[in-house]
């Protein structure tokens, strides 16, 4: 029987640590040569990280690119080796894959379909490949796709699998958002059975900016049966055992796949490449082909909210953060993710009560800080809110001062975080919400105030089902159960309350996902079966609001379109979505 002992290395890399990466992929080229394998994989873009954005329009940049590339090279010797990297070729950019075997570089494979929507700028950068080489290596073929080469029926994978490879390599780097990991597998397993051949798809793991990679690397077998599953958010070396006579077993009784070689054989435009290295494809003693079980549906965002705060940290250069704690829940689950991501020894909650703050708000954030083991501390912002009043009072004088008022408490505690922050060196974690951050619902230069804003693409409702998840795991209450019961309130004012400014959250958040994330309009929602009065309100505090939402810190995407790179309008604009 013919085997190919596949390994795909799913790490966690850095944009431009050309050295770091280099180190990962080099160490990744080893282990699976311990591990007996006779091809290694690294996701898309390893050696610069991805997505490098206009990074990739210096030359510097894709010259040091190819040279990192070329270094690995020595490192490939007994082994076949697939690494992505930027290639410079005649003043282009290629997306593309570098393939080495036994201390040679082989040959590149650039990218086809580069995509150029959500957060996927592709086309801005590079230019489109245009061969589909299969290379040749003993009595393995295989071919190599990146990312986007997968998702659409057709060229290349068809001809890689008319032209015989037994074997696609997939690299990616596939950004996570809810729900996505089962449209994936059965997109890919359906391209596997279309095509009669086994496909590993290599997916990155680790946070980047607004964007965090959930890794779940998967192989299927020709027939579209599940065979291996990497961790989500891990770094591992999946390392699985692929039985090629099974691909020429199906190929040999299906006559589709006979009568399309017949048909299509001299148009394929494949480029054969010869290999001068024989892996070995003798069966090698038994492997247990891990399946990772995928995540709950919460458990998977939590985790990828954590992921993301610690790289975003860690990557910038910080190591602790400072979260202001209202006693609410945004504040609460911000602080609970962040310990998760980071430790407690490096996370700080500051109270800052105002003549407004409840008593038990209070209580609740120093309950909350006791629960998760951070660090605490009580600073009152009442005798700088009576200064500013007394100092603005006569410019006030005859004016309704109530939201101004509001904003100076806001304003005010983001001074003292700040201010804190410069004397620490820690990050300011910001705690707004997507529903907050489409409605407006937030103080620029206030509670806005932060480096990164770790639930700005999560929506209140999420939140509480969050926290919920979050203490039921923990077999306690981690979060206080009186600061998830409790009426949400900014308490800027006396007795107020969220549903004042907006409708109850179990109404707002399904307007807010049908016109933010799936483009319905007015009518549409109304529809839809929601009272017009709320849904003309949502719309316009959403169009209206477009100025803040270009003003706050990155977050994570975790939805399918988050605010920021992934909808983008104008802000001086006359057009509302609003049409009754």
């Amino acid at each position: 029987m013919r085997t190919c002992r596949l390994a795909l290395a799913q790490v966690n890399t850095t944009i431009g640590d050309f050295a770091g990466n280099s180190t990962l992929v080099v160490e990744s080229i080893g282990r699976a040569r311990e591990a007996g394998a006779a091809i290694v994989a690294l996701p898309e873009l390893a050696i610069t990280g991805y997505p490098p954005e206009d990074l990739i329009l210096r030359r510097s940049f894709c010259h040091a690119s190819r040279e990192a590339a070329a270094a690995i090279a020595a490192h490939t010797e007994g082994i076949i080796a697939v690494v992505g990297f930027v290639d410079w070729v005649h003043g282009d950019a290629y997306n593309a894959a570098a393939i080495f075997a036994d201390g040679t570089w082989v040959d590149t494979y650039h990218k086809i379909r580069l995509p150029n929507y959500g957060v996927f700028d592709e086309q801005r950068y590079f230019a489109p490949g245009g061969r589909v080489p299969v290379f040749e290596a003993g009595g393995l073929t295989f071919g190599v796709s990146i990312c986007e080469d997968l998702w659409y029926p057709g060229r290349p994978l068809d001809a890689m699998s008319l032209a015989g490879a037994d074997l696609c390599i997939n690299i990616n780097a596939s950004p996570y958002q809810r729900g996505r990991s089962g449209d994936r597998e059965r997109m890919i397993a359906t391209r596997a059975v279309d095509n009669l051949i086994a496909v590993a798809y290599l997916n990155a793991v680790g946070g980047q900016d607004e964007l965090v990679f959930d890794g779940a690397s998967i192989v299927f077998d020709a027939e579209g049966q599940l065979i291996a599953r990497a961790a989500q958010f891990e770094e591992e070396l999946l390392v699985v055992d692929i039985d090629l006579d099974q691909v020429a077993q199906r190929r040999l009784h299906d006559p589709r796949h006979r009568a399309e070689r017949v048909q299509r054989g001299g148009t394929l435009n494949i480029d054969r490449v010869r290999v001068e290295y024989e892996p070995s494809l003798a069966t090698p003693p038994a492997l247990q082909q891990p399946v990772a079980p995928l995540l709950s549906p919460h458990e998977e965002v939590w985790r990828a909210l954590t992921l993301a705060t610690r790289d975003y940290l860690h990557k910038t250069g910080f190591q602790s953060v400072l979260i202001g704690l209202s006693g609410g829940v945004d504040s609460a689950i911000v602080a609970a993710l962040a310990v998760d991501a980071l430790g407690a020894a490096n996370v700080t909650g500051v109270a800052m009560p105002s003549r407004y703050s409840s008593e038990h708000s209070l209580l609740d954030a120093r309950a909350l800080a006791d629960s998760l083991g951070i660090a605490f501390r009580v600073i009152p912002i009442e005798p700088a809110h009576a200064a500013m009043l007394d100092m603005l009072a006569e410019a006030f004088e005859g004016q309704a001062i109530g939201t101004a008022e509001e904003n100076l408490q806001s304003r005010q505690r983001g001074n003292v975080l700040m201010s804190l922050s410069n004397a620490t060196g820690a990050m300011v974690l910001a705690t707004g919400n997507k529903s907050e951050m489409a409605t407006g619902y937030a103080t620029l230069y206030g509670d806005m105030a932060g480096g990164y804003a770790v639930i700005k693409d999560v929506p209140k409702t999420l939140v509480y089902e969050l926290s919920r998840w979050r203490n039921e795991k923990a077999g306690r209450d981690l979060i206080p159960w009186s600061t998830i019961d409790k009426p949400p309130s900014a308490e800027l004012s006396p007795d107020q309350l969220d549903s004042d400014s907006l409708p109850p959250y179990e109404v707002l958040d399904p307007i807010l996902e049908a016109y933010v994330e799936d483009d319905r309009t007015f009518d549409e929602i109304v529809a839809a079966g929601y009272k017009p009065d709320d849904v003309e309100r949502v719309l316009g505090l959403v169009d209206r609001n477009e100025y803040k939402r270009r003003q706050a810190a990155p977050g994570v995407k975790i939805t399918p379109r988050a605010f920021g790179r992934d909808r983008r309008l104008p802000l001086a604009a006359r057009y509302r979505g609003v049409s009754r």
